[in-house]
Parts: structure tokens; C-alpha cells; sequence
């Protein structure tokens, strides 16, 4: 039973990525039909990588200024996060967390594991993220790497913390993000630090 017709996209915006006005006819559960709108927003799908160390009990993290965390009022516009980032057009979601975990942190990851791919927002977003667990060692830092790339506009500060500090950080209100909580919380459900 199809309960969706007559969908008419209008493109709002397509600065960075791109915003849409959806008008549709929706099929409530009583036989009704109503014309709604609503809008979505996004550029492609997007990756997170959490990097823990089983010897030494220690998480990866980055710091980086944020401007929706700026306006909303919270902690300066500063957001404690897992890696992340865009899959870029023919990329693999396995390609880009690579990517993404040398450019930013720094470190060469050769160790995946799928999480789960999730909506953050599903009422307005419509990027799905490919979550990811990644061991790491400490031999496998790039030396002078990390820290995001100038061009992309990125000054992303590296923080190697013990798990239970960045598990504490969730109860602090220090890490907001959600992704960085699902996957923090991840590791501790499945015991890969204990």
C-alpha cells in the first residue's frame, strides 16, 4: 500500500549541501489524505570512527570548533568528537573513515569494524552515518599528521584520553555529540576496554 503521492521537491539552498522543500500527499491510518511539507537537508553520507587502544585503555578523540554548537550557546562553539566525516563521491564508507582517522588524528587504522549506519536527525537530515570501531597502537601514529586540513577549514585538536575520563565527559555535558556518545558507549557495552 503505497502512502505516499504526488512528492514535489524545490531546492532551497545547495550552498554547502543541499536544502529541500518536500510537498507530498500522506495517508493517515483512517483512509484521510493530506498534503504536507516538510524540509530536508544534507551533501552525501558521513562516517565516524571511534579509536581505542585495549593496552592502554585509551580513546581518541578531537576538539574542534563548531558554529551550530556557537549558536545554540553551548561550551563556546567547542564540540569534543569521534573522527568524521564525508564520503566523497565513488568512496567507500571504509575508504573515508581511513581517510578521515589519518587526516585528523593522525593515525594509520588498518583495524575496522562496522558498527551500525544510523539518522541523527531523521526528521530533517536525511545523511545517513556509517559508525565504526577501529583498534589502534601506539605505533601507529603518523608522525607530524593529524589535526584536520586547512583547506577544508579544519584546526582539530588530538586528545588521547583514558575511556573512563571520555565516559565521564558524557555526564559532564563535555561531549554532546551523539555519535561520539553511541560509540563511546559501544565500547563499554561490549567490554573491549574492560
Amino acid at each position: 500500500m503505497n502512502r505516499i503521492k504526488n512528492i514535489k521537491s524545490t531546492v532551497l539552498s545547495h550552498f554547502w549541501g543541499k536544502l529541500e522543500r518536500i510537498d507530498f500527499d500522506f495517508k493517515f491510518k483512517n483512509g484521510n489524505w493530506k498534503r504536507l511539507s516538510h524540509e530536508a537537508y544534507g551533501k552525501s553520507d558521513g562516517v565516524a570512527i571511534l579509536l581505542y587502544n585495549t593496552e592502554t585503555k585509551k580513546v581518541v578523540l578531537s576538539k574542534q570548533f563548531r558554529i551550530p554548537v556557537y549558536i545554540s550557546g553551548v561550551s563556546e562553539g567547542v564540540s569534543i568528537e569521534v573522527c568524521g566525516g564525508a564520503i566523497d563521491e565513488g568512496e567507500s564508507p571504509e575508504t573515508t573513515v581511513i581517510r578521515e582517522a589519518k587526516e585528523e588524528l593522525g593515525y594509520h587504522i588498518s583495524n575496522l569494524k562496522a558498527v551500525n549506519t544510523v539518522f541523527l536527525s531523521p526528521g530533517i537530515v536525511r545523511e545517513r552515518v556509517h559508525l565504526f570501531i577501529g583498534e589502534y597502537k601506539d605505533l601507529d601514529k603518523i608522525d607530524n599528521s593529524g589535526g584536520g586540513l586547512e583547506i577544508e577549514g579544519e584546526e582539530i585538536e588530538v586528545m588521547e584520553l583514558p575511556v573512563e575520563e571520555a565516559l565521564n565527559m558524557i555526564d559532564s555535558q563535555e561531549i554532546i555529540d551523539a555519535r561520539t556518545i553511541m560509540l563511546l558507549q559501544h565500547v563499554k557495552i561490549k567490554g573491549l576496554l574492560s
